[in-house]
């Protein structure tokens, strides 16, 4: 601290440290997490071939792909509110682990009841998996300082694209060699790996890493994160740790930068889960793709964003340090993140008949534009408030989780025959739509800056824990005054 009371923040540690362990660790979570939710999109075809087979018709294709969104949708915002008073860390490895148990126990529950104990395990999975996003968005804002935000918290969540990638290629061919079977014993058995694997390495924050014995962070990276963060912290104690504040939900509930999250993060899941969950039987019914090529095919609108990842989060922060605000960066990602997107589908409607390549090019433009949407929407939790990003994301998850629920119910009801085009143009054209006023909302309600209701301190502040509290949006090369 200097003479005029001014805490000088430190310059970055080095080129990597704990903070960027924490960030893979997290991103190999999402991957697993993202792997066995959606293998069941590659799984399906041959489940359904199998049944056909059996001189059976499986009719239930859509209750099967949105039953995981049923227990995804109930636990959003407990395992949120579980994250913040209690441990991020923990319930991720738990959650994480259950899910992977959840994902072996499909093709048994499926054998032993058949469509019905399938949904009944994809539930339990949705169930146990609802943590991911709420836990990572809490580390994230206590490990991810301010200026490295749009990189480290859009690389993590890239684990969300890489899990979908390898998903899709691996299935077709684990499928193709071994039986749908397989697809779920071996994704499952790498969740409970990582589950045990982060319990030990993993940290709630870097207080907590300090007194870690495996992953101790050093006392200038650990400065670094805090003064950026606008928090400077000695050791976690217990006594601080029982201060838990109250949540301002009537302050949360009447902002409107809140709700235009809640619509662009709507928005995002009904064409983004739309992608996810119907692509490969587009693919298979209209294209005419088998299976080990609709599994190759299907990966590549996420493998698309995979690539985008990181000159888009990075041009994202350099503009800002070239002056262009927080709010304006997170509205023209968004934007690309959402209207391009909705133009690829709607594309794809003018498509001519018998033309296989235009259509995969189309959905492999609208996969990876979806890249925008991190970098907008989705780290705006944080800006509007770091404190209780993860809550933020519980509940906008939760509304988002619906409508995911939803997607595969009404495309379902929509396209009663896979191989018909035109029953499919409606679905593009419904979710171009979608897209187009999810974004809408948040370019006229949208902000980049903390809200007042976020400030904790004024009744929290004590001699053991917090020292002094900042605005969270200041950044790390700048004097803090306290």
């Amino acid at each position: 601290m200097t003479d005029n009371g001014a805490v000088t923040v430190p310059r970055i540690p080095g080129f990597l440290g704990i903070r960027h362990l924490q960030c893979v660790l997290c991103f190999l979570g999402i991957t697993i997490a993202y792997a066995n939710r959606v293998c069941m999109s590659i799984a399906i075809v041959a489940i359904k071939e199998e049944v056909e087979k059996n001189g059976s018709i499986l009719e239930n294709v859509g209750p099967i792909l949105s039953s995981f969104f049923w227990g995804y949708t109930l636990m959003q915002i407990p395992s949120g509110h579980l994250a913040r008073i209690w441990s991020a860390k923990m319930v991720f490895s738990i959650g994480v682990m259950l899910n992977g148990v959840g994902c072996m126990l499909c093709p048994i529950f499926f054998d032993q009841g058949g469509w019905i104990l399938l949904c009944i395990c994809r539930v339990i999975m949705g169930l146990s998996q609802a943590c991911c996003l709420p836990c990572i968005h809490t580390l994230l804002s206590k490990w991810v300082p301010p200026n490295e935000r749009g990189r480290l918290c859009t690389m993590t969540y890239a684990g969300a694209q890489f899990g979908t990638v390898i998903s899709y290629p691996i299935s077709g061919a684990m499928i193709e060699f071994s039986g749908w079977r397989s697809v779920f014993y071996s994704f499952g058995a790498v969740a409970v790996i990582w589950s045990l694997s982060f319990f030990f390495i993993g940290s709630d924050s870097p207080a907590a890493s300090a007194g870690s014995s495996l992953c101790r962070i050093g006392d200038t990276e650990r400065k670094y994160i805090e003064c950026g963060l606008g928090v400077h912290q000695t050791e976690d104690s217990a006594e601080k740790k029982k201060q838990i504040p109250k949540t301002p939900w009537g302050s949360i509930l009447t902002s409107l930068p809140f709700w235009s999250l809640v619509a662009a993060h709507c928005g995002q899941n009904w064409g983004f889960w739309t992608l996810i969950t119907e692509t490969s039987i587009y693919m298979n019914g209209v294209l005419g793709f088998d299976i080990t090529e609709n599994g190759l095919k299907s990966a590549l609108p996420y493998l698309a964003m995979l690539f985008l990842t990181f000159p888009v989060s990075y041009l994202s922060d350099w503009a800002q340090t070239k002056g262009l605000s927080r709010g304006a960066s997170r509205k023209i990602c968004n934007t690309i993140g959402h209207w391009g997107p909705g133009l690829a589908l709607i594309g794809i409607c003018f498509v001519s008949p018998g033309d296989t390549t235009t259509p995969v090019i189309l959905l492999v433009i609208a996969g990876g534009l979806n890249v925008g949407a991190v970098c907008g929407f989705q780290i705006n939790h944080m800006d509007l408030s770091p404190n209780y990003a993860g809550l933020l994301m519980a509940f906008t998850n939760c509304a988002a989780a619906i409508v995911a629920l939803l997607a595969p119910l009404i495309v379902g009801e929509i396209v009663t025959d896979d191989k018909n085009a035109d029953q499919w143009k409606i679905v593009f054209y419904l979710s171009g739509g979608i897209y187009f006023v999810g974004n809408l909302m948040f370019i006229i309600f949208g902000s980049g800056e903390t809200q007042p209701w976020d400030d904790i301190t004024k009744s929290n502040r004590n001699d053991e824990g917090v020292i002094i509290k900042l605005r969270s949006s200041a950044s790390a090369e700048d004097t803090l005054i306290a």
